[in-house]
């Protein structure tokens, strides 16, 4: 799953009063551009299948409830496991290199799934599809190409490419599904991934490579613990949603899949608009750990609310509801991880984060697929709401808990 597009402004925001001390040079602008560039093709090419696989994979011989959202989230696998030795790798070898491994693994990943003759070639497609874990690589080569002073900008700047890429994804996938074929998306995801490849030959080479100061456990304190946990759930709500959504809009709601595109552009720029004087108002004053809770109860109350969705509008209303509390923890648990971790280790404590994140995609494919086949779909959405609610008491008590574990000079900075 992606960082949301609120992450670039709550960074902006942040910093803003050091941006206009200094621009970046030529080629810190070229570095910096380029790889946005690459990112940001590199995920509408994943992306875009998510809003559409599920129906995609239904199709498919062999397939099941359980292998459609296996289809769906395995690519959270191998991302998760190859985004730390990914990483590594490129503090040895270079980060180009490593990405251009990734994004040639992506590439006949999307290849193989387009060419499948069953379900099993496609989860296997998709399995190599996570192979391209290169965010991790991506953003160590931007910090080698930018100076401390502009760092931070260079870093909202991969982060809002990323989020407009998710947010092309949710209408890009349904406008295409008809044209392309259900397969033929995938060859999609394949043109997009050799792009970045050559695009990738704009970025500049840094002179020498910087090394990283991995320190794992140093990343084990609560604080961070507790922000791993929380994005793996979260995402792991947010691979169940799309597992079982568009069958519904399809089936139950009679809405043609050519049409799905208008839904989700409607849920993610109402759930911006309802969410985003929030988002500014707590980074503002620093209240963002305050505000998690509030934005766990939205995911619960809108899993709930579409478990009981007998309409069209419910439905939507619900997915409203939903991304809002996305939207908000997608931008609001990165800024934390990099508050709370410190300047030596901060990559190791984001790679870690990242692992989580895809982690949780995976099982959330996994276990909506296996409810789906065993009690239907809407006790998928029932299952996410007792999950989201007890994680919702969880952060409350680890929120209240938070001056106990926290050391004093990161009190002063998420309290």
């Amino acid at each position: 799953m992606p960082t949301s597009v609120l992450l670039p402004i709550l960074a902006l925001s942040s910093c803003s009063p050091t941006l206009s001390d200094n621009a970046f040079t030529p080629l810190e602008k070229r570095a910096v551009f380029s790889l946005a560039l690459v990112l940001m093709l590199r995920m509408l090419g994943l992306f875009m299948l998510l809003p559409v696989i599920a129906l995609v994979a239904a199709a498919m011989d062999g397939q099941t409830p359980l292998l459609v959202g296996l289809a769906v989230g395995i690519y959270g696998l191998t991302q998760a496991a190859l985004q730390i030795p990914f990483g590594v790798l490129s503090d040895r070898i270079g980060r180009k290199p490593v990405m251009w491994l990734g994004l040639g693994i992506f590439v006949l990943g999307s290849l193989l799934a387009w060419q499948a003759a069953d379900i099993y070639w496609m989860i296997a497609g998709r399995i190599l599809q996570g192979g391209g874990a290169i965010a991790a690589a991506g953003s160590a080569l931007a910090a080698d190409l930018t100076r401390s002073s502009q760092r931070t900008k260079a870093m909202a700047l991969l982060g809002a490419s990323v989020g407009i890429a998710f947010t092309l994804s949710l209408f890009v996938g349904p406008l295409l599904l008809e044209p392309l074929g259900g397969q033929g998306l995938f060859l999609g995801s394949a043109v997009a991934g050799v792009l970045a490849m050559l695009l990738l030959l704009r970025v500049p080479s840094p002179e020498q490579r910087k090394p990283s100061n991995y320190q794992i456990t140093a990343v084990l304190q609560p604080q961070l613990l507790r922000l791993n946990f929380s994005v793996f759930v979260l995402h792991a709500l947010v691979t169940s949603l799309f597992v079982i959504a568009p069958s519904l809009l399809r089936d139950k709601f009679a809405l043609p899949v050519a049409d799905h595109w208008m839904v989700w552009l409607g849920v993610v720029v109402g759930s911006l608009a309802l969410i985003l004087p929030i988002v500014m108002k707590a980074d503002k004053n620093d209240r963002s750990m305050r505000r998690l809770p509030l934005a766990i109860a939205a995911l619960a109350a809108g899993m709930a609310m579409a478990s009981q969705a007998g309409d069209l509008q419910m439905l939507v209303l619900a997915m409203l509801l939903f991304f809002a509390g996305f939207n908000f923890l997608e931008a609001a648990m990165p800024a934390l991880v990099s508050k709370v971790a410190g300047e030596d280790w901060r990559g190791a404590a984001m790679g870690v984060f990242a692992s989580s994140q895809f982690l949780g995609a995976f099982f959330g494919g996994l276990w909506a697929g296996w409810v789906n086949a065993s009690w239907g779909p809407e006790r998928v959405f029932v299952v996410a709401a007792v999950a989201a609610i007890a994680w919702y008491m969880m952060m409350r008590l680890w929120v209240n808990r938070a001056d106990e574990d926290a050391e004093p000079d990161v009190l002063e900075e998420i309290n």
